[in-house]
């Protein structure tokens, strides 16, 4: 069984953008020896437009072949022109609204959104899947979720986007890793408690 991974940057105090969801304050901490974690451990999780600026469009997938992102995390990418923002991996949107994807790269998920995840983790695949935002998606999504790879920057927001747009659920994680950086930034692993 393939592992969805919810892979979120927050703040100290457990936000992942303002009030509007805007999370560039981030942005500043991916200095060189973070990026270089990222490249290293996470580079599926660089965009493939962002890889192409950087130079690193040939690293090779590590841990993830497939990617589900929510509509406002796609739309900041149509912003920019870019229809296909993960182009090396199989990307999925879940969208409730847009009924019609514009490349081909790019599949939509309107209907039974946790019904698709399943079988997409039941795949044999010896990668799991990378779950890349937002709040609302994490929270139709977290009984599916199995790992959490949480990147907390030395910010407090005081208020904003939460990383789960859910209702109250006691659910319990262990700590796998927790991983520190000379810039404040933390990484901590967790895996859900079955």
């Amino acid at each position: 069984m393939r592992k969805l991974t919810y892979f979120i940057a927050c703040s100290i105090d457990g936000f992942i953008g303002d009030p509007g969801g805007d999370a560039t304050s981030m942005v500043r901490f991916v200095d060189e020896e973070f990026f270089g974690f990222l490249k290293a451990e996470y580079p599926e999780t660089l965009p493939t437009h962002g890889r192409q600026a950087l130079g690193v469009d040939d690293l090779q997938n590590k841990k993830f072949d497939t990617v589900i992102q929510g509509r406002a995390s796609y739309d900041l990418a149509l912003k920019e022109g870019v229809t296909s923002p993960y182009a090396h991996l199989r990307e999925y949107v879940a969208s409730r609204t847009l009924k019609e994807s514009p490349d081909p790269n790019v599949e939509i998920i309107g209907d039974d959104l946790v019904a698709k995840v399943r079988e997409l983790k039941a795949e044999d695949s010896d990668f799991g899947i990378y779950l890349c935002g937002g709040s609302q998606l994490a929270g139709e999504l977290f009984d599916e979720i199995d790992e959490l790879v949480i990147k907390t920057y030395p910010l407090v927001y005081g208020a904003g986007m939460r990383m789960f747009g859910s209702d109250f659920a006691l659910t319990e994680f262990a700590l796998d890793s927790v991983r520190t950086f000379d810039n404040g930034v933390l990484v901590r692993t967790y895996s859900r408690k079955r």
